[in-house]
């Protein structure tokens, strides 16, 4: 069986085949001689150039909410083939900065570019690059999980058979078979998330920009996402996740920017920034260390 555009089948592999991230098409036309070889050289060398280049660049971002400095002048850089987290204290500006990433909220200045595209002159096709799970999660959910999917899909330009196949394959890897024809306000809040992630994966993009996506999922399911994604990034796509989990960042993240105070405080691998100590230490010491617990005295007398 030939396998569908934007799926890839492994060897002896028994699970379902999920969307891949896909390059832009190309059109080369025979040719012979020396010129057509050196065309043909200058080619691969756009295209290896394309290839090189970071998958999300982001330079002197800043956003103001009245005299609020939520964001003030981050500089990030994700190469494609990362699993980058994010992580900061309540009120760092990672929401913010995620919105104005994928293209929810206009920052006051700086640029984002993803895969050489940038976000906010050219929206529409950078935004084909990227699949989106916000934190503030608003879903169509009078529709049931297969009528939702069908939507996104149908929404990033895809006929209607790869909707159907994609979906089919998404739902089997998250383990909603018995969810779909229900209406998505009827779901869990893990199932919710689940299935917000599915519609963000359909189109097969570059690029997953996911706020919080293991909040109120439980473990196993949290495990089946993790393997997903990774099975994503080893296929050439890129993830960009905040998490307040240290511990799953660590071990799932190969990259990671702290967070504090609207600016990026330390970035680089995870083994980089960590600097010989646990990822959570080294967030606590940037955010100014632990606060002693004095004054709560009166906690210990008991009220009976």
């Amino acid at each position: 069986m030939p396998t569908e555009p934007g799926t890839r089948a492994r060897a002896g592999e028994t699970t379902a085949s999920l969307p891949v991230p896909e390059d832009e098409p190309t059109v080369r036309m025979p040719a012979a001689g020396p010129a057509a070889a050196a065309t043909a050289q200058a080619r691969d060398g756009g295209s290896s150039r394309l290839k090189n280049r970071p998958v999300l660049r982001i330079e002197g971002l800043t956003k103001r909410f009245g005299p609020t400095l939520a964001v003030a002048g981050i500089d990030l850089t994700v190469q494609p083939g990362s699993f980058c987290g994010i992580v900061g204290p309540n009120g760092a500006g990672k929401t913010t900065t995620l919105s104005m990433i994928t293209g929810l909220l206009r920052p006051d200045t700086g640029s984002v570019h993803v895969h050489g595209i940038d976000v906010w002159r050219e929206p529409e096709r950078a935004k084909r690059a990227i699949g989106v799970l916000p934190d503030a999660l608003r879903l169509f959910d009078r529709l049931s999980g297969a009528q939702l999917l069908h939507y996104s899909g149908v929404l990033r330009g895809l006929d209607a058979r790869t909707v159907e196949q994609r979906s089919a394959d998404l739902v089997q890897a998250f383990g909603l078979e018995d969810a779909t024809g229900r209406l998505v306000a009827d779901y869990s809040a893990g199932m919710t998330k689940k299935i917000a992630l599915a519609c963000a994966m359909i189109h097969s993009p570059r690029l997953l920009v996911l706020d919080e996506p293991f909040e109120s999922v439980d473990p196993v399911s949290a495990a089946n996402i993790v393997e997903i994604l990774q099975r994503y990034v080893r296929a050439g796509g890129t993830v960009v996740l905040s998490s307040h989990g240290m511990d799953l960042i660590q071990r799932v993240c190969d990259h990671v920017a702290i967070i504090i105070g609207g600016r990026v405080l330390a970035s680089g691998t995870v083994d980089e920034v960590r600097g010989g100590q646990s990822l959570e230490d080294r967030f606590v010491d940037l955010a100014g260390g632990r606060k002693a617990a004095e004054g709560l005295e009166w906690l210990h007398s008991f009220s009976d």
